[in-house]
């Protein structure tokens, strides 16, 4: 799995709401090609803030976020430009409802990359062949299961040809028999090298897949390991007492 050097960098990044609270507290990472690097850590501990502030959903308070080597939380950035390499992939799918399965697909392409019409269809239906929903291009999202629609929604990402891949709780919205098709999903593109980051509840996939896995409380990055040294000898209490409640 390539490493060559950081693909993003975030330095010092601070998310302060209402002046007081620190949803981010001075948070650094950096994240090179082809990791997989897993977010864990209890409600409210800044996961999602942090993950959202990659692609500037989230705007910092201070702080850096260096992509591909430009910092764009920095004045007078196309931010636009960025996002399109950046997929993201949210708790709840977002499908446009009135659009189909290949329609929510190919809109962006289209619209933002200027894809021709038959050249975006044929690489959405490559990647709807991929998760085994081809036979579903033409149906309408209500006409979906939660894991169906949520495999979508990572090959609607997908369609944009990203640098990156970032999961917001993916499979949190779902009915537990269709947590494992997701997963499967997101396992093979680990597979493949692509870079992801991943906030989750899902302590089996941090082990199998990450790269590292990382602790958050209280908008701070507590402890950062590779999986096997991150699940079997936590080196904070705070970590200890937090896998203790959901291993």
């Amino acid at each position: 799995m390539a490493t060559s050097g950081n693909l993003i960098q975030v330095k010092d990044l601070v998310k302060t709401f209402e002046s007081r609270i620190h949803a981010l507290d001075h948070v650094s990472l950096a994240i090179n090609q082809g990791d997989v690097v897993v977010i864990v850590g209890p409600s409210g501990s800044g996961k999602s803030t942090f993950l959202r502030s990659l692609n500037l959903l989230e705007e910092p308070t201070s702080g850096e976020v260096i992509f591909e080597g430009v910092n764009i939380a920095g004045k007078r950035v196309n931010i636009d430009v960025h996002r399109q390499k950046m997929g993201m992939v949210f708790q709840h799918f977002n499908l446009f409802p009135h659009l189909t399965i290949l329609q929510n697909m190919t809109l962006a392409p289209m619209k933002v990359k200027k894809i021709p019409q038959k050249e975006a269809e044929e690489k959405a239906l490559a990647l709807l062949d991929r998760v085994g929903l081809r036979d579903r291009a033409e149906a309408y999202p209500i006409q979906l299961s939660g894991g169906q629609k949520q495999r979508v929604a990572i090959v609607r990402a997908l369609c944009m040809e990203p640098e990156v891949m970032l999961f917001d709780e993916p499979t949190s919205a779902l009915d537990p028999e269709m947590v494992g098709e997701v997963l499967e999903v997101m396992k093979s593109l680990a597979r493949e090298g692509m870079t992801m980051v991943v906030v989750t509840h899902e302590m089996g996939f941090a082990r199998e897949v990450a790269t590292r896995v990382i602790f958050m409380d209280s908008g701070k990055i507590v402890e950062e390991n590779p999986p096997e040294e991150f699940f079997q000898n936590p080196q904070s209490e705070r970590l200890k007492d937090f896998l203790a409640k959901v291993l």
